[in-house]
């Protein structure tokens, strides 16, 4: 457990106390955060997840992962809150969720789906267009054992890795640099960005933190009240997430680095993956509910 006597954090809840009081939100990443970077485990994280659960939170995961691959987890965890997939190209609210009205998205498999990335088939043209000048590939060029063996997946879940709507992983062969990329990829309207084991092409619209603001709002039009959220992420593209929430909680990677990223307010977590997940959530749920903080929804 994280001790409050920690400065940072001390600082930071001591703003939040000032600052508002109200129902909470958590967006977090799976990858490196919620998930282990090596086995993807959230089992060290299962105290932090019972709080959540018993306080009525939502727990919104925004991932680089495909809606395939989030409905699995969201399954394993027992969840029905909204979710962001493909680093902010969807955002999906399971279709009765909360009796929301939300007259931006579009109806898809059961949810209120609002795009926001380039759909799928326009990021493999850009793609196919420079791998014929270059050695590029994507999980679409792949067989599913090897992005198996390249991400530690099953078989079962890199087929559902491979079920692209938004973005295409991409590994950049040392005689591919990345400017190779980006001006086809400009040109299209498309954007690379890394990830903690790829690099992603998406549509300019493809934002973890555009989709955290709309989710933000989505709620906020539905609640009486000012929203408190909380993110955490440990990769570049979780920056748009980070920056977008009252509360970033930057989780270290396995070898205890942090990554770089110039934001004064951030809170580190102690530990990597859900072990550091665990600790600061954990610890800032403790604090805020000592403090008054009401986290009901309705």
């Amino acid at each position: 457990m994280i001790k409050l006597k920690s400065l940072q954090m001390q600082i930071k809840i001591n703003n939040i106390r000032r600052a508002k009081s109200g129902p909470v939100l958590i967006f977090t990443d799976l990858d490196g955060s919620l998930l282990n970077h090596d086995d993807y485990s959230f089992e060290a994280a299962r105290t932090a997840l019972l709080m959540i659960r018993q306080l009525g939170i939502p727990l919104i995961l925004c991932t680089s992962k495909t809606r395939a691959e989030v409905e699995v987890l969201r399954s394993e965890l027992d969840m029905d809150d909204p979710f962001i997939v493909e680093n902010g190209g969807g955002i999906f609210f399971p279709a009765s969720y909360r009796g929301f009205h939300i007259p931006e998205a579009v109806h898809r498999n059961g949810y209120r789906m609002i795009p926001l990335g380039a759909p799928y088939p326009l990021v493999r043209i850009v793609v196919d267009h420079v791998r014929q000048h270059f050695p590029l590939r994507g999980f679409s060029d792949m067989e599913t054992a090897e992005i198996a063996r390249l991400t530690g997946l099953s078989v079962e879940q890199a087929a559902m890795a491979k079920k692209r709507e938004f973005t295409e992983p991409l590994l950049l062969n040392e005689d591919v640099g990345k400017d190779d990329l980006l001006t086809p990829a400009r040109a299209a309207g498309l954007r690379l960005v890394r990830g903690g084991r790829f690099w992603h092409l998406m549509g300019e619209g493809n934002d973890k933190g555009t989709a955290v603001e709309l989710t933000k709002s989505i709620f906020q039009r539905h609640l009486s009240r000012p929203i408190l959220t909380i993110g955490l992420g440990d990769s570049p593209n979780d920056f748009p997430l980070l920056r977008n929430v009252d509360v970033p909680v930057l989780i270290p990677h396995p070898d205890g680095e942090y990554e770089t990223f110039d934001l004064p307010r951030i809170v580190k977590a102690p530990q990597s993956g859900s072990k550091g997940w665990n600790a600061v959530i954990t610890t800032l749920l403790g604090e805020l509910v000592r403090n008054g903080f009401s986290t009901n929804h309705e």
